[in-house]
């Protein structure tokens, strides 16, 4: 860790494409000739960048094992991205399955000022917004029954909008298709698609229809 701060440190202000070819050869990752980081520190085990995606300016990711964007997914700014690598022995013992892990599928994005726990896994769909500001995906807390450190994987499916300041608790899923309401707090699993869920905590609010609904219908993520 302490090495890889500070060669990303010292190669910040170099141009993209020497830090590129930097960081693919030091570190071992693969970041596409077209994919671009803005002045963010990276520090995963592994790191898979897709054709044209990228990562923003001012974004923190430390202490997991493993970041993917696939073609055209984007990290905006300020975003802070966290977990606990499975290398780390002392917690989540009992979790033999845990990947900490984030992958973020073609055309999706993630914008602004977001906080994502990835101590166990999280997976977004492709044509996905986690969109606004201050929302919260948390896939660990404090079993209180059990008196433990626990954790559960987090899915966000494809062409979901989920709406500023939301927070997605450990074991939630937003299954395709769907909505979560802005300041909602997801805490359980859906499967119900082409659905708006809003509300603390989340709930079906209404269906929705995918032939009237443009954003389920989009080829590219970018909304103008």
């Amino acid at each position: 860790m302490k090495v890889k701060a500070l060669i990303q440190i010292l190669i910040l202000f170099f141009p993209w494409s020497i830090r590129r070819r930097i960081l693919n050869s030091l570190f071992n990752y693969k970041i596409h000739k077209s994919a671009s980081i803005g002045k963010s520190f990276i520090f995963s085990d592994k790191l898979i960048m897709k054709e044209h995606s990228k990562i923003g300016h001012f974004t923190f990711c430390n202490n997991i094992d493993g970041l993917e964007l696939g073609e055209y997914a984007r990290i905006g700014t300020f975003n802070y991205i966290t977990g606990l690598t499975i290398k780390n022995r002392k917690f989540f013992i009992h979790r033999t399955d845990r990947k900490c892990l984030l992958e973020i599928g073609k055309h999706s994005a993630i914008t602004s000022r977001h906080f994502i726990d990835c101590t166990d896994r999280v997976k977004v769909g492709e044509f996905t917004t986690i969109a606004g500001i201050r929302s919260q995906i948390f896939t660990h807390s404090i079993n209180i029954k059990e008196n433990i450190q626990d954790c559960k994987a987090i899915e966000i499916g494809s062409y979901c909008f989920m709406g500023t300041n939301s927070t997605i608790l450990p074991g939630s899923k937003l299954p395709d298709y769907s909505v979560l309401g802005a300041g909602s707090v997801l805490n359980k699993s859906y499967e119900e698609e082409f659905t708006l869920y809003g509300g603390v905590p989340a709930t079906v609010i209404k269906n929705m229809s995918k032939d009237d609904t443009k954003y389920f219908n989009r080829t590219t993520g970018f909304v103008s």
